[in-house]
């Protein structure tokens, strides 16, 4: 498999695991004590890692770390948003539109050379 399909592979699986850490105790644990949501939190993070770094080790011997930057913020809204939606109930913005049409120039910008050959 092409390193770039690889790379956003993982990605996309470590960003499920790190929106959970990251927000995923606001619905389940919001009775409990920070600590223990805090405890939870490090335990997924750590599948989070686990699919980040190898896919950063990938993603490095075809993307710049740049690239590899504006790639990893566009995965993180494309699985944050379904997940404000879905799972924490979240209205739907156009803010959330606003940001991604900010990421496509992000992404515009640091991929231009490989688009555009220059």
């Amino acid at each position: 498999m092409h390193p770039f399909i690889t790379t956003t592979v993982l990605l996309g699986l470590s960003n499920l695991f790190m929106t959970f850490a990251w927000y995923g105790h606001l619905k389940l644990l919001n009775t409990r004590p920070w600590i223990i949501a805090a405890l939870v939190s490090w335990g997924i993070a750590f599948f989070e890692y686990m699919l980040q770094v190898p896919a950063n080790r990938v993603g490095y011997t075809v993307m710049s770390v740049g690239q590899l930057k504006i790639l990893q913020e566009v995965i993180t809204l494309s699985v944050f948003v379904p997940f404000a939606l879905l799972y924490l109930r979240e209205p739907l913005k156009l803010d959330y539109l606003w940001a991604a049409l900010c990421l496509l120039g992000a992404v515009f910008f640091m991929f231009r050379d490989r688009l555009f050959g220059g």
